[in-house]
């Protein structure tokens, strides 16, 4: 008798429990319980009298599904933001380097102006790479280099300073050395000056960059909480 009274209770416990769910599903959702069994259990096709209105319905279950699922990746995202909270991480320390090939450089700085270009704020070229594009400083920052070892569109990651797309050359850049784009003279000499080091080859380039390209990566919403630590040349 005790058995029976136990699996009574347990038996009762369940379709309160599923009747539960339903309800909270409907409230969120407003697809109903009916639908949603339909929905599950109707694998092998079976007819419905009217079609339309079936179909309507499973868009509807489908719809609801993506709702529940934007909220746990929203719950998840608001959890993660919690824990890097007030250390945020660097691409140095974020990233395994080591599966890209390595290569030691120097690298310099340079600016749009005179002093390194021979070109002032009106003359008509100014700021533009050779490759067209016009210089920027960001995550993905434009650099010069040799075309020979660095193709136009070669993307290399030199710590300290971010990522750099090679969009121009110039007549003192030979070998293995870069130059690394900055807004002034001043971030130049304060931010850089000249270093030895190691960079990784992300990927090299076909010869060609346009904005589009840049932007893009640049935009790359994964990669934005990396981005605030290099927009306006403030990494050191």
């Amino acid at each position: 008798m005790n058995i029976i009274k136990t699996w009574a209770r347990r038996s009762a416990m369940a379709v309160l429990f599923f009747a539960a769910i339903t309800s909270t599903f409907h409230s969120i959702s407003g697809v109903e319980a009916a639908t949603f069994a339909t929905y599950i259990f109707d694998s092998e096709g079976t007819h419905q009298d009217d079609t339309s209105q079936f179909e309507h319905k499973k868009k509807s279950v489908g719809l609801a599904f993506k709702f529940l699922k934007k909220i746990s990746d929203f719950k998840t995202k608001i959890s993660s933001s919690e824990k890097v909270a007030g250390t945020p991480p660097t691409l140095e320390q974020s990233l395994n380097w080591s599966q890209y090939p390595k290569k030691t450089i120097i690298a310099t700085g340079y600016t749009a102006g005179i002093e390194s270009t021979g070109k002032n704020p009106g003359h008509p070229e100014y700021g533009i790479t050779y490759s067209g594009v016009k210089v920027k400083r960001d995550l993905y920052s434009t650099v010069a280099a040799d075309l020979n070892v660095f193709p136009i569109g070669t993307i290399l990651f030199i710590p300290g300073y971010g990522f750099g797309v090679v969009a121009d050359k110039g007549g003192a850049i030979k070998g293995n050395k870069v130059d690394l784009y900055y807004d002034t003279v001043n971030d130049v000499y304060e931010q850089w000056g000249k270093k030895t080091l190691d960079v990784y080859v992300i990927e090299i380039g076909n010869g060609k960059l346009s904005e589009d390209d840049l932007k893009a990566l640049n935009e790359n919403e994964s990669m934005q909480v990396f981005r605030q630590q290099y927009i306006g040349g403030k990494k050191s």
